[in-house]
């Protein structure tokens, strides 16, 4: 199965229908947001080094929400016939009058047309470019996906192998009463693959807007010189060690950065670290969202939210300042300022939050780092800052992440996947799995950050539509609280 990529405008028109079917039953004084959108997602997992499942998916979901006498409801179908969506309507008309009076209801969002950036070609009359759609990664078949799953496994050459490669088609669009219609598409293709020898295990992760830049057999030595390499670990006493973290580990940093920080619900509430002006991470970092894509690459995600706000770079910290924070136009109405095109079906209740966060890269060293003979678990992009290590440790990846503290963001979990002591820039050992206990913007703080990665890799999601972007990463200091193993 491969997506139908023959529906050109039929979202918008289904929404548009929509609309008009509000209208019909309840008069123009209802406030009506319609957005639909089509999702093909295709999956071939492998285990014990082989293809065990191919599965194949495509929904279209209408998502309709109205505000009308001064109270809003909502709901959902994926039964788009007549019938189908007339009993949305009804059902949500029902809603509405008996739902409790809602001061807060901000407005529908104006005519606004979406941003176009330099070098995408249109994609229609609405969304105005295509925003570097790959068609061929949206029309990718099992064959492909297996061909990328077949080099990991090789390139592990015998050891035990696991995970997943993943293609999503995303065709939406949006409407409401006030006149706003957009419409975007997008794709993306991810693998994700664990090698397992004695009970070690090495990972290597990669997304990207286009299939025909996951490499398998560069994913699968990846995650089997890691997992050679963690055999015998030994284990160290707890205790605040400098630290590189490795793009995995970095993306959960910013994961809950996201959730928690730069929420704009959670900012509202006074319940967030941010302080919009605030030198609060060390000058080196820079971190923005950019759910349209850069330097070439393919958008991650759609151009515009569930309210129909267009999506736009969003720079949330600029060396080190904290600039902004991801708002829908609940949360912006709360603080005064202007949506930032972060709704979701769940940010009333969760707070509107980044979904395409980027740690921005250093620059290059003028003098190049010369890899060594054998760079063991070590990967290319961490290479660097890992010689310029005198003592630590080098973190693949975490794990059970949970917050102890939303406010302070302090974070407690596990690392995962390999970590090795490494001493005047050479891994001398590998080490057994600790829990930590650590504030993230502490870890990020003035000071606290002594190199950054020179790329940043683009991640799979840890929940579904939202990924991160991330370079390793080299602080002075991780609160390392235990061993995993007592």
């Amino acid at each position: 199965m491969t997506a139908d990529l023959s529906r050109a405008g039929a979202e918008l028109e289904l929404a548009a229908r929509v609309v008009e079917l509000v209208r019909a039953v309840v008069g123009p004084a209802a406030q009506t947001e319609v957005v639909v959108w089509h999702n093909a997602e295709a999956l071939t997992r492998f285990a014990n080094s082989a293809i065990h499942q191919n599965v194949a998916d495509a929904t279209t979901t209408v998502r309709l929400r109205m505000h009308l006498d001064g109270r809003t409801a909502g709901g959902s179908t994926t039964i788009t016939s007549a019938d189908g969506l007339r009993a949305l309507v009804e059902r949500t008309v029902d809603a509405v009058r008996l739902s409790p009076a809602d001061p807060t209801w901000p407005g529908l969002t104006a005519p606004t047309p979406l941003h176009v950036s330099a070098g995408h070609p249109g994609s229609g009359e609405h969304s105005g470019l295509d925003f570097g759609f790959d068609e061929a990664t949206a029309r990718a078949d099992p064959a492909e996906r297996a061909a990328r799953v077949r080099d990991f496994v090789r390139a592990a050459d015998g050891l035990e192998t696991a995970g997943f490669c993943r293609t999503i088609y995303t065709s939406a669009a949006f409407a409401n009463s006030a006149g706003q219609a957009v419409e975007g598409r997008a794709a993306e293709a991810a693998l994700d693959g664990i090698a397992r020898v004695n009970g070690s295990d090495g990972v290597a992760r990669l997304a990207s807007g286009r299939l025909a830049d996951i490499d398998g057999a560069v994913l699968g030595a990846r995650a089997a010189a890691k997992a050679r390499a963690a055999e015998r670990p030994v284990e160290l006493p707890p205790g605040r060690y400098e630290v590189v973290l490795e793009p995995e580990a970095v993306a959960d940093v910013l994961g809950n950065l996201a959730m928690f920080g730069f929420n704009g619900k959670a900012f509202a509430q006074r319940q967030s670290f941010a302080e919009l002006g605030a030198e609060q991470f060390d000058p080196s970092v820079t971190i923005v969202d950019d759910p349209l894509g850069s330097r070439g690459e393919p958008a991650p995600g759609l151009p515009f939210d569930t309210e129909g706000t267009p999506r736009a770079t969003l720079v949330l910290v600029r060396d080190g300042v904290t600039k902004a924070v991801a708002h829908d136009r609940h949360s912006a109405a709360e603080v005064d300022a202007e949506s930032t095109g972060h709704a979701s079906p769940a940010s009333r209740t969760w707070g509107p939050m980044p979904t395409s966060m980027r740690l921005e890269a250093a620059a290059p060293a003028t003098e190049p780092v010369m890899p060594p003979a054998d760079p063991g678990p070590t990967a290319e992009s961490a290479r660097p800052l890992v010689a310029h290590m005198e003592r630590g440790l080098l973190i693949t990846d975490f794990w059970y992440t949970r917050v102890l503290d939303p406010k302070s963001l302090v974070i407690t979990g596990l690392t995962r996947n390999g970590v090795w002591l490494v001493e005047d820039g050479e891994v001398t050992a590998a080490v057994g799995n600790m829990r930590f206990t650590q504030s993230y913007p502490q870890a990020l703080g003035i000071g606290m950050v002594r190199g950054i990665g020179a790329e940043s890799i683009l991640l799979p999601d840890r929940w579904s539509g939202v990924r991160f972007a991330a370079p390793a990463l080299h602080l002075s200091s991780w609160n390392l609280t235990g061993n995993a193993s007592g």
